[in-house]
């Protein structure tokens, strides 16, 4: 993957959400709303570091980290949460896939 672009993260540790900027203002509020709160109760819930990417076809693919001594990360769950919102959010995912290939690719 050469020409990976971040679309979101959030951070546990930092309490942080990110939007990358380069999409913030072409992303309707409703969207831009609700990638922040899966992301955000993503990390809430499971703990560490979720990010939002697209790869150099335009597909949008989950990446999850964690500190090395984070006891609280939940590696089985991280996995079945990220399959749950695969499937619950299918339709915003397949439209910011469709976004990103008409837009920057």
């Amino acid at each position: 993957m050469t020409d990976q672009q971040v679309l979101c993260a959030s951070s546990k540790y930092e309490q942080k959400y990110f939007l990358n900027p380069r999409f913030a203002d072409t992303l309707p509020k409703q969207v831009k709303e609700e990638l922040k709160a899966l992301m955000v109760l993503y990390t809430e819930d499971i703990g560490g570091i979720l990010t939002l990417s697209y790869d150099d076809e335009g597909n949008l693919y989950f990446t999850t980290t964690a500190a090395d001594k984070d006891f609280d990360y939940d590696e089985i769950g991280s996995q079945l949460k990220i399959r749950q919102y695969q499937e619950k959010y299918k339709e915003l995912l397949e439209e910011l896939e469709e976004y990103y290939q008409a837009f920057f690719l």
